[in-house]
């Protein structure tokens, strides 16, 4: 599971993906703040000028589902067990209605747990390319009647996965977010509700490693 993660520069989300976006004030991201994620644009009714193949939001990390009274729910879903996914309260209707995202990561945290205590570490792709991230996305509208857009995390099991399976507590199951080959990103994007579960895949364990964060001079 992933509760922090590093989000990318608009700089690294424009040569990775080649879409513009709001800024991204803060890269160090947790459950409940704001962060970037890419989707298919929505298409007004009657437009025939083809839009942009994809658009980049900003919402909260942790899914708001639209029933939700209170946007602290984000505190609890900001992954979703995509074995479940489909019949939970909080994720069936983004499931359902295949509102399949992007989340483009510079790095995830996990702790190691080797050593007897928790040790945050910094997990990237070993070829320091971005992780695109698997996730659900979805709008509220918050008391002023502002929309809120929202995302989650998918997650699969790790037990058997050689290098995941050092995070987490000894006795816990292991869990580790979907990443997606850039090859299956536009699949990702279009796939019907029925075949999403096609990509909940692990990510190779020799294309992950251990990265420390540079040290900003």
């Amino acid at each position: 599971m992933c509760s922090h993660y590093e989000a990318p520069s608009h700089p690294q989300i424009m040569k990775a993906f080649g879409v513009e976006g709001p800024e991204q004030g803060r890269l160090d991201l947790w459950p409940t703040y704001m962060g970037p994620f890419l989707r298919r644009p929505e298409r007004d009714e009657g437009q025939d000028e083809p839009g942009p193949a994809l658009e980049m939001l900003s919402g909260s990390f942790g899914l708001i589902p639209g029933w939700s009274k209170d946007p602290k729910i984000a505190r609890r879903t900001y992954n979703a067990r995509s074995e479940t996914a489909a019949k939970k309260p909080s994720f069936r209707s983004a499931w359902k209605n295949r509102q399949h995202c992007i989340i483009p990561a510079a790095a995830i945290y996990e702790p190691d747990w080797r050593s007897g205590k928790a040790i945050p570490t910094r997990i990237a792709r070993a070829d320091g390319e971005l992780l695109g991230i698997a996730g659900l996305w979805e709008w509220w509208r918050n008391p002023e009647g502002e929309i809120v857009h929202s995302y989650s995390m998918l997650t699969i099991n790790a037990d058997d996965h050689t290098f995941m399976r050092d995070y987490h507590k000894p006795d816990d199951e292991k869990r580790m977010v979907v990443i997606l080959p850039a090859g299956l990103y536009n699949d990702w994007l279009d796939a019907p509700a029925n075949e999403s579960m096609e990509f909940m895949r692990q990510y190779p364990a020799d294309r992950m490693a251990v990265v420390p964060k540079e040290k900003e001079s």
